[in-house]
């Protein structure tokens, strides 16, 4: 790396952990208000989640100096919290166990470590949070070496300025994987209008999947208004950034949970034949094809496919 960017880099580190201990209050020399510091209140609990450490077990732990480790052991030791037990497996070695006191003390910094976290988190916006929690991941994971993990998703209920995204998400989408002309993002957009404007929260509802605080999937499930006692599912939609979390299981799983509560009898939907990971996704949540038809829309020939649940025998 050039050692103009390696300078860079090293400044935007040394800026974020800056901001980071002054954000948790780690740059006291009291830790959570109490008479501890951070190093010896990290010490306290390595010994409370740990069965029957030793010293160097937590040395490594921590990334501690043994010297300094062994100066807070005493300390804690001469107050009471923690005492040295001969090793049942070594005789040369020694347990350390938290003491009564000890573990009172483990139990008051817990909480109020507990507590800090609970306040700086609910003070963000759920989509602030989402990305927030997600940086933490990656950056424990670049540590850590670790290969990333799949991000973590929420599904949550519309908002305002939903339904743009949705006809935005579908039109571009259809757009770029098949091909489709704009009349499919106009229908989308008549979909998503005739859902506002005749909203009934208790028949019906829309969820929208988060993926670190962005928009990146949905599903409606709206009442069907020739069929009574049936439901319709419309606009499944997972981006291509998303796939493989298990979005859109987990729409259409929510869609089926909702209908049988809401006292429908049954769910259809329709769909094309080209859209195959949907199907599977019906197919394991218990639909089953009942028609098809072709039909020209959206620019394409197509083989339009009506799939329906029965709710009483699914």
């Amino acid at each position: 790396m050039p050692d103009a960017a390696l300078r860079a880099d090293a400044a935007a580190f040394r800026r974020f952990n800056r901001l980071y201990t002054r954000f948790i209050g780690t740059v006291t020399d009291r830790f959570l208000r109490t008479p501890y510091s951070l190093a010896e209140g990290r010490v306290l609990y390595e010994l409370a989640t740990r069965d029957n450490p030793r010293a160097k077990e937590i040395a490594e732990a921590l990334g501690m100096d043994a010297g300094y480790l062994s100066r807070i052991l005493t300390q804690h030791e001469k107050a009471g919290l923690v005492k040295r037990r001969t090793s049942k497996t070594d005789s040369r070695a020694a347990d350390l166990l938290l003491t009564p006191k000890g573990r009172a003390v483990f139990r008051t910094l817990n909480q109020r470590s507990e507590k800090q976290a609970r306040d700086l988190l609910t003070r963000m916006p759920a989509s602030t949070r989402a990305r927030f929690i997600g940086a933490m991941g990656a950056i424990e994971d670049a540590v850590l070496g670790k290969d990333p993990a799949p991000p973590p998703f929420t599904l949550r209920p519309h908002r305002p300025g939903d339904m743009g995204i949705v006809v935005a998400l579908e039109g571009k989408g259809y757009v770029d994987q098949f091909g489709w002309d704009a009349t499919f993002e106009a229908l989308v957009a008549r979909i998503v209008a005739d859902f506002t404007e005749h909203f009934d929260p208790q028949k019906e509802r829309c969820w929208i999947a988060d993926v670190a605080g962005e928009h990146v999937g949905h599903v409606f499930l709206v009442r069907h208004s020739e069929q009574p006692g049936t439901a319709k599912l419309r606009l499944l939609y997972v981006d291509p950034r998303a796939r493989g979390l298990g979005l859109g299981h987990a729409l259409v799983d929510e869609c089926v949970r909702f209908a049988r509560e809401a006292g429908y009898q049954r769910i259809t939907l329709w769909t094309q034949s080209i859209l195959t990971a949907a199907h599977r996704i019906y197919q394991q949540a218990g639909f089953r094809l009942v028609r098809e038809e072709p039909h020209h829309s959206f620019g394409k020939d197509l083989l339009g496919q009506t799939w329906e649940l029965d709710l009483n025998g699914a």
